[in-house]
């Protein structure tokens, strides 16, 4: 004698909704991020492994799947300040530039633009060294005119939203000058984290600098920019330090970790990552807020 129990359609429907709802919350989603790790003499830290890392996800511990050495293609964007307040300097970077290109062109793409008056292009984005070096040529300051360093910021940030790669960084070479560009740190911050890493470096005069608040806009944008997007910031009493700054960043840059981990795929983005190593005295780059995709926009 065999029993059947019929089950109302309505329940039926219930039930099956709540098995894919239930499988649904428990689909993982592969997501990658990169990262920086350096030793106390701020040199790169190599063969480390996914069990070195940690990867929380607003406070909550997701699993790391995979650590291994990035070798995706960088797209750089180099925003160089032309103002008048350059002058003296600009001997010093072009020479540091050039040693940068040399080191990041060939595989990496990168782009040239200069601040002095508004963000002019002087490179597009190009692996051709020679290209690069007309456009370093081309550097000079601007008489009489102010920097406008945080337009150049959004620009560069919106123009890397548009282009393919997953690496995107953004380097700025700027001074203590005037700063020209109206806009407020949020609003630079808002086009720059989801966009690219910020590196900066910032030729500092020599005793006490009053800040207006364009400078003020500019300090914060750079304070915090390079926190969150994992970047470095650097003040530099001489110009003539640059080109060691811009040769221990190429370094840096070509021995970063692609740090691979899952996470529900159901969750909204996270509104904070944290990117983390189990040995002590280690430094971490990495950005802390999630990174968009390559958007038409």
């Amino acid at each position: 004698m065999s029993l059947s129990i019929r089950v109302p359609a309505g329940l039926a429907v219930l039930a099956i909704a709540g098995a894919v709802a239930t499988t649904a919350a428990h689909a993982q989603t592969e997501r990658s991020i990169y990262a920086s790790v350096l030793d106390k003499a701020g040199a790169p830290v190599q063969a480390l492994t996914a069990d070195d890392f940690t990867v929380r996800e607003d406070g909550v511990e997701r699993e790391v799947l995979r650590a291994v050495r990035a070798d995706e293609p960088l797209q750089i964007a180099v925003l160089v300040d032309t103002s008048q307040a350059a002058g003296r300097s600009m001997s010093d970077v072009r020479k540091a530039l050039k040693g940068f290109v040399q080191e990041m062109s060939g595989r990496h793409e990168l782009a040239l633009v200069g601040f002095g008056e508004r963000p002019t292009v002087l490179t597009e984005y190009t692996r051709d060294p020679e290209r690069l070096e007309a456009g370093i040529g081309r550097l000079f300051a601007r008489r009489g005119s102010g920097a406008y360093a945080l337009d150049a910021i959004v620009e560069a940030s919106r123009g890397l939203r548009t282009r393919d790669g997953a690496r995107r960084v953004i380097v700025l070479i700027t001074t203590e000058g005037p700063e020209f560009s109206n806009r407020y740190h949020e609003q630079v911050l808002d086009e720059l984290r989801p966009s690219a890493t910020l590196h900066s470096f910032v030729l500092t005069r020599r005793g006490p600098s009053a800040l207006d608040d364009a400078r003020r806009q500019r300090e914060l944008t750079l304070a915090e920019g390079s926190v969150t997007t994992g970047g470095r910031r650097e003040h530099l009493l001489s110009s003539m330090a640059l080109a060691d700054r811009l040769h221990d960043l190429a370094v840096e840059l070509e021995h970063q970790y692609r740090v691979d981990y899952s996470r529900p795929a159901a969750l909204i983005p996270p509104e904070e990552i944290d990117v983390d190593v189990k040995r002590a005295g280690l430094t971490v780059r990495a950005p802390r807020v999630p990174r968009t995709a390559r958007t038409g926009s």
